[in-house]
């Protein structure tokens, strides 16, 4: 594949190479495909992903998760080599992005949460955008109680949401300041306010979220989790490392000490099962953690943890708190660009 501007990304990396800054860069990813909207930023388009992997095949020093941990573990610097990673385990890791790796034989960590292997409904924070942020008519007024504190908001107009408005914001960043409309200022809020809730009473207000817009619970294909078969598919070639990424992808520092154990070991213990070889990364789901996180995942057996705290990582970097920086939908040259920034700082 060709990419624009090659020359201008030679002349990037030279600069890169000259900055001779001690350290290395974790990549994080969740999805390779396009979707109606992505509020969360999470999608590389899989023609953009392509040329990401192709500057990093030709500029980059690629190693594994495994390997750059070993580095660490060695007191050496990870100078210059970057480790690709993904969070959640969607379909698309295996039948987009594995096929590319595979080309550009780039080496990845794909960290998955077992709980949602064999789900038949889509992720919450999904059903949260199907239900607020595609066309559709919605009731004007929502009252929900979490955790007994009565919420309500009003729509007004924005409960009638077409095709045109859609289209017209379906680009909107959750990461934002503005909300455009009554609609997204509700999905953001709901959003922040589910994410930190208990499992079981997250899923409670979703399906009362469901049934006050008149709608069933659904899995789409093109945001479904990998499944048994699927994540086998995915450790097979030795390619791709399993990481683990707890049960139900909870804000991990706060739950109580015993449940926090059960979602770290047993996501590794199911994903051993599946896979039949010894999981030893773990990354933070929301990328959240305590003192005591870090202590049950060592605890656990596991090697390195990755977090979601953008920084490059040097040689006394605390491998339990790897930090990592998200990669967007950049082009070649962009994305050359951005690593050149990162290894700035």
């Amino acid at each position: 594949m060709k990419i624009p501007g090659v020359s201008k990304l030679r002349r990037v990396a030279k600069r890169l190479r000259a900055r001779l800054a001690p350290g290395g860069l974790i990549l994080m990813y969740h999805r390779i495909t396009e979707v109606k909207s992505d509020p969360w930023s999470i999608c590389v388009s899989p023609r953009h992903f392509a040329e990401q992997m192709e500057v990093l095949r030709k500029f980059g020093k690629v190693v594994s998760l495994q390997q750059f941990n070993q580095t660490l573990q060695q007191g050496k610097s990870p100078h210059w080599q970057i480790a690709v990673t993904f969070d959640d385990g969607y379909t698309d890791n295996l039948y987009t992005a594995k096929p590319l790796l595979e080309r550009y034989d780039i080496p990845a960590t794909m960290f998955l949460t077992s709980g949602y292997i064999e789900q038949k409904r889509d992720l919450w924070w999904d059903e949260l955008n199907r239900l607020l942020l595609e066309p559709g008519s919605l009731p004007e007024v929502l009252c929900l109680e979490i955790n007994g504190t009565i919420h309500r908001w009003e729509l007004g107009t924005a409960a009638h949401y077409n095709e045109e408005q859609f289209q017209q914001y379906r680009s909107w960043k959750a990461s934002r300041e503005d909300h455009p409309t009554p609609r997204h200022a509700l999905f953001y809020e709901l959003y922040w306010l589910l994410s930190p809730l208990l499992p079981e009473v997250r899923q409670k207000v979703m399906d009362e979220l469901l049934a006050w817009a008149g709608s069933v619970p659904t899995l789409r294909p093109e945001y479904r989790i990998a499944n048994l078969e699927e994540v086998s598919a995915l450790a097979k070639g030795g390619l791709i490392e399993i990481g683990a990424h707890s049960v139900t992808h909870p804000f991990l520092s706060f739950l109580a000490i015993a449940r926090q154990r059960q979602e770290i070991q047993d996501n590794k213990t199911d994903l051993e099962e599946i896979v039949g070889q010894p999981v030893v990364s773990f990354a933070y789901p929301h990328g959240n953690y305590s003192e005591e996180t870090t202590a049950l995942v060592q605890e656990a057996g596991f090697t390195s943890a990755c977090t979601t705290y953008a920084g490059t990582v040097r040689r006394k970097c605390d491998r339990l708190k790897l930090p990592r920086v998200v990669v967007e939908d950049w082009d070649g040259e962009e994305f050359a660009k951005q690593l050149f920034e990162w290894r700035a700082n």
